[in-house]
Parts: structure tokens; sequence; C-alpha cells
């Protein structure tokens, strides 16, 4: 008989990344580093923006950016044990392939909402402020189901790339999107206008809706389909990269 999910395994896993200092540095530590610097260590933090202030506008964009991190490097490093042979040694167990993935998927979201909710406390702690406690709710919601996009990115940076490194890879690469999607500094002008393609840009937009209503920094609107089909586009992009990684994964046997 097989079961859909392990907490013994969740709790080894959990355990296991605690214990990783990369996890726990780029995971964790950095978005609320960020958000601590360039947030609640300037004096603009306190300026209104939209429906709270800008340490809240700084705070849910360095939120975001730790969500999609912990998405993207779980989910690639699981990829990897796959392509490794643990997946079928797994399946002999009563846990099996399905419950492995469960496993994994559950550990991402946990630490996805950890790192939202360690950003969120140091906001709390420093002035960030919202003009409705609902808006803090629909931001994190936000993050923590759209995110899940990331993590079928990392899935698929996983199984395409043939090296331990594939973990660092996605999360590293989740940097460089931030850069160029928005969520780092505002942008404006062609940058603001490359960045809308940008796979971080319709996410951390989304994530903004609550307190922004789509008003960027500059002053712009952004209307709701554009960062929907932002969203929807680097999706289906994600999944056919999950397909070439499995296709991969499969001509190297």
């Amino acid at each position: 008989m097989t079961i859909s999910i392990s907490p013994t395994m969740m709790r080894v896993e959990a355990m296991r990344q605690i214990r990783n200092p990369y996890t726990l540095a780029f995971t964790l530590g950095m978005p609320v580093a960020m958000y601590l610097l360039f947030g609640a260590g300037m004096g603009y933090g306190d300026i209104p923006a939209g429906h709270g202030n800008v340490k809240f506008y700084i705070m849910v964009s360095m939120a975001a950016y730790g969500c999609a991190v912990a998405m993207s490097s779980i989910t690639s490093l699981a990829a990897t044990e796959s392509k490794q042979g643990w997946g079928r040694q797994l399946a002999m167990t009563p846990l099996g392939t399905t419950g492995y993935a469960m496993t994994k998927l559950t550990t991402a979201v946990s630490f996805a909402a950890l790192a939202v909710l360690l950003v969120f406390i140091a906001g709390i702690a420093t002035g960030a402020e919202a003009s409705d406690v609902w808006r803090w709710w629909a931001s994190a919601g936000i993050m923590l189901g759209i995110g899940l996009m990331f993590g079928l990115y990392g899935l698929g940076v996983g199984l395409f790339f043939n090296s331990d490194t594939a973990a660092a890879l996605a999360s590293i690469s989740m940097t460089f999107f931030a850069f160029f999607g928005n969520v780092f500094m505002p942008l404006d002008g062609v940058m603001l206008d490359i960045a809308r393609f940008t796979p971080l840009y319709g996410f951390v937009a989304l994530s903004r809706w609550p307190l922004t209503d789509g008003v960027l920094a500059t002053g712009q609107t952004d209307s709701i389909w554009i960062i929907v089909l932002n969203i929807m586009v680097w999706l289906g992009l994600f999944a056919l990269l999950v397909a070439a990684g499995v296709k991969r994964s499969y001509s190297r046997r």
C-alpha cells in the first residue's frame, strides 16, 4: 500500500535544509537582509505608497523574491536526486514516487512560507504598513499560490542540467531575473519595457497588487491582463522546460 506523503521524510528534509548554510543564507537570510537594507534602512520607507507605505512595497517585493528562490531551489534538488536513482529506490517503499514528489513539494511550499513569514515579521517590526489587514494576507496568499510556478521552473532546471549545482543555478537565475524584473529597484523607460518580459515581473507585480492596484513607482499603471499574461506565458515555458528535461533525462539512460 502506497502513501501520499511521509511526515518522517518531510521532517528529515526540513532539518536537512535548515542545516544547509546555502539555504539559510540565500533562501531565508538574503530576502530579510535586502528588506532591512533597502526598506527599513532608508529614510524614504515611511512615505505613503498606494494603500500603505514604501516599506510595505519593498517588504512584499523581497518576500516574493524569497518565495520564488525557495520554490525553485528545493524542487531543483528533488529533480537531481531523482536522476541519481533515489526516486527509483523510494518506489520500492510504501512512499512511492508520487509520495516522494508530494513530500518534496510540501517541503518547498513550507520553506517558501517561512521565507515570506520572516520578511513580513521584519516588516512588522520596522513599520511596514497597509491600510487594511487583508492586504497582508492577500499578498502572502498570491505569493504562495502563484509562486508554485517557480517550483515548476526549479524542477525543469534540475531535470535538464546533469549537475549537482542545479539548485544553485535555479536560485542564482532568480536573482538575475529579480534585477531585471523590476523587483530590487524601480525601472523606467526601455529597462521597464524589457522587465515586463521577465519571469518575475508578473509574479511580483501581482503580489504588490493589493497595495498598489497596479500603479508602479514611476507613476505608470499596469493593466491586470498584462500581469496575468506574463504569468501564463512563463508558466507555459516552465512546463516546456520540464518536458524537455524529462526527455533529456531519458535520453541519457
